[in-house]
């Protein structure tokens, strides 16, 4: 009997142990699974982290210069250089557009050269002046067959200040420019320097005083001048900026301020002939006038009688006697057109633009209805009259 009981007993504790030997390995199965998992956490973080490089990419200037000995400069939102030396930008991409200081282009400056590689575009500017101090963007160009547009993901730009000592203004072939304040508009008084650490202020020439820069009314920014937010009439006149670094201080061109009654719209037009009605042999002008914004273009365009249309192009400053532009054989017109500014009511600019029409010795094909159109870049304008035979 206590053989068997032994014998039992060490049957029990065998299947005992056989069963903690399986749930050993069941439980070291488990831990391995666990240690597997890790790995696909890992497989998982690889993602963010490329999102989150290619929005840094984004994020930063496509925008470099050029330095000595193979070195490159990502540029921020300025910088300053020394006029003289030549400049070399660069921006990565096989599409690249350029903007850069508007007079470069007007003068068609043979300094200025651009060119485009397999993998960025270049510009180099040879000499810099204080005069080419301004802004200078890039920007990768997208194509869709003929249809070509900015990636707003991939602009970049940089105002570079060519800081000259004997040049504290940037440079101006104007030396006395008009100025228009207008009062839903905040109006510019562009005397940009060339070194961002000048001191400028703001004078008036009558009565001698210097305006008062609040930074709310009057605020001033080296890259664009000083900034009237509410212009009143109060602000005209004459002023000029005085610059001070280091140096003795120096004094910006003059600027004659102006301030204009005339909002922007569509010309407004009136037409007046000088006989509405008239015999055959008389001589007769039709004159059509526009008052409007003293520094906007008017171009009229002239239907008359027995005519087709008569067009004249805007004129500059001062009177110009042209004929119209007519069909060819027909009865020949006369056009003059001309421009001036004239003060209505107290400080108030406004610019009154003619075109008059002269038609000589009447014949019976000229009495009718004669048709002035008026056209700004805000749209255009027709008024008639007619004369008619006595």
């Amino acid at each position: 009997m206590k053989l068997r009981l032994v014998l039992l007993t060490l049957a029990i504790l065998w299947e005992e142990l056989q069963n903690g030997a399986c749930q050993q390995v069941k439980r070291r199965k488990e831990a391995g699974e666990n240690r597997i998992r890790p790995g696909s956490k890992r497989v998982k973080v690889r993602y963010p982290k490329v999102k989150e490089k290619d929005t840094v990419g984004r994020g930063q200037s496509i925008l470099t210069q050029v330095l000595d000995k193979g070195r490159f400069l990502r540029l921020g939102e300025n910088v300053s250089l020394t006029p003289g030396k030549d400049i070399e930008l660069r921006c990565k991409g096989t599409n690249i557009g350029w903007s850069y200081p508007t007079y470069l282009d007007t003068f068609n400056d043979s300094r200025l050269s651009i060119k485009q590689s397999d993998k960025y575009g270049q510009l180099i500017l040879t000499s810099p002046s204080a005069a080419d101090t301004g802004t200078y963007s890039c920007w990768v160009i997208l194509c869709d067959g003929s249809e070509c547009l900015k990636d707003p993901d991939h602009i970049s730009s940089t105002y570079i200040f060519f800081t000259d000592k004997d040049n504290l203004f940037v440079p101006s072939a104007i030396y006395f420019e008009i100025v228009y304040l207008r009062p839903d508009r905040p109006s510019v008084i562009p005397c940009r320097v060339t070194s961002p650490l000048a001191k400028v202020s703001l004078h008036r020439v009558v009565p001698p005083e210097e305006m008062e820069v609040d930074g709310t009314l009057v605020t001033y920014h080296p890259t664009k001048g000083f900034i009237l937010q509410k212009p009143s009439p109060e602000h005209q006149g004459v002023f000029y900026c005085m610059a001070v670094t280091k140096a003795p201080p120096q004094i910006s061109n003059k600027y004659q301020l102006l301030y204009v009654e005339v909002p922007s719209s569509p010309p407004y037009v009136t037409i007046e002939a000088s006989l509405s009605s008239a015999s055959g042999g008389d001589n007769i002008n039709i004159t059509c006038t526009v008052l409007g914004e003293p520094d906007v273009d008017i171009s009229f365009t002239w239907t008359y009688p027995g005519q087709g249309n008569c067009y004249s192009a805007p004129l500059g400053v001062g009177t110009l006697t042209q004929p119209c532009l007519c069909a060819q054989g027909l009865r020949p017109v006369s056009v003059r057109d001309s421009w001036r500014l004239i003060n209505r009511g107290i400080a108030h600019t406004t610019r009154i633009s003619q075109s008059v029409m002269a038609v000589d010795d009447l014949e019976t094909i000229d009495f009718g209805k004669y048709i002035c159109r008026a056209k700004n870049k805000n749209g255009e304008t027709a008024v008639a009259t007619s004369v008619r035979a006595n």
